[in-house]
């Protein structure tokens, strides 16, 4: 008997690190073919608005597939608007700085993004950070420098800021998840940030929505897909500890950079594969130390998240 429990942990952990696999390919992907139709003429918001639309489809699939619709009936919907504000600026200010940022460097930056939650679980939970996480932060900080070099660099300035103020966006979405999901349904919370997505991307539409090639529709409704899809094997993935599945989200950065290589010619430079490592690095060593702390915590500390 508890030889089966174990296979059935294995079976967890292999299912959860493929589909980890699944998903940072998917993100990786979605990006390439957005940053496609930026180059096409698409700006941030028309990208927001039509990843909503195309990854609305996959959202719906997965729960008709896993739950019903009853499950998608929010317990506090004032919390979904707050995530999705918040979220929404960040996607919206993560795909512009695709637009003026190689792909590699705004891939790499935005994995900042467990940095800034460090740094807001201190200040907003009042997690108890010690030593080491505070250690993991400023290397990974140091990781962005060398990626951007200011005033050395050839990325745009402002590009790099908007990476970053979107990496601390998605670090709030993060923190804000982390409370919400004890009232609400992950099905509830993805399917409604979708629609949120449409609602104001429809509304800014007549402000931002021009004409544009019918590839550049191709390209975005194929990222959209790739993005719903990735959301999908993302939340499929926490069969497996996220203390186990969540390092291989780094790969994404080896994505961006194939990506960005064949089809945006863009070498990376020996300044963004060592900043990038150092902000794998940071990340995967919040990872580990965020689990020997639950563990220690025990099963209440893993039923707060």
């Amino acid at each position: 008997m508890h030889r089966g429990a174990a296979q059935r942990d294995q079976d967890h952990v292999v299912s959860g690190i493929l589909c980890r696999l699944g998903s940072g390919l998917s993100f990786s992907t979605m990006g390439a073919l957005l940053k496609l139709a930026s180059m096409d003429g698409m700006n941030a918001p028309e990208l927001v608005f039509y990843r909503s639309i195309f990854s609305l489809p996959v959202v719906l699939f997965w729960v008709l597939q896993t739950e019903n619709l009853a499950a998608l009936k929010p317990n506090r919907p004032l919390a979904h608007v707050w995530r999705s504000a918040l979220g929404l600026t960040s996607m919206g200010l993560t795909f512009q700085a695709l637009i003026l940022l190689p792909l590699a460097d705004a891939t790499a930056i935005n994995f900042t993004a467990p940095i800034f939650a460090t740094v807001l679980s201190f200040l907003i939970l009042r997690e108890d950070v010690r030593i080491h996480r505070w250690a993991a932060v400023v290397v990974g900080f140091i990781g962005v420098l060398i990626v951007a070099r200011p005033g050395g660099s050839s990325l745009p300035a402002v590009g790099v800021m908007i990476a970053l103020i979107a990496a601390l966006g998605q670090a709030g979405v993060t923190t804000t998840l982390r409370q919400i999901q004890r009232s609400e349904n992950i099905s509830a919370i993805v399917f409604w940030f979708a629609v949120a997505g449409i609602l104001v991307g429809g509304l800014l539409m007549p402000v931002f929505g021009h004409a544009h090639p019918v590839q550049a529709f191709a390209f975005v409704a194929a990222g959209g897909l790739a993005g719903g899809i990735g959301q999908l094997l993302m939340t499929n993935s926490l069969r497996a500890p996220v203390s186990v599945v969540s390092p291989f989200d780094y790969l994404q950065i080896v994505g961006a950079t194939i990506y960005g290589w064949l089809l945006f010619s863009d070498v990376p430079s020996a300044h963004t594969i060592t900043g990038a490592a150092l902000i794998a690095a940071s990340g995967i060593y919040t990872a580990w130390r965020e689990h020997r702390r639950r563990l220690k915590e025990g099963p209440a500390a893993v039923s707060a998240v």
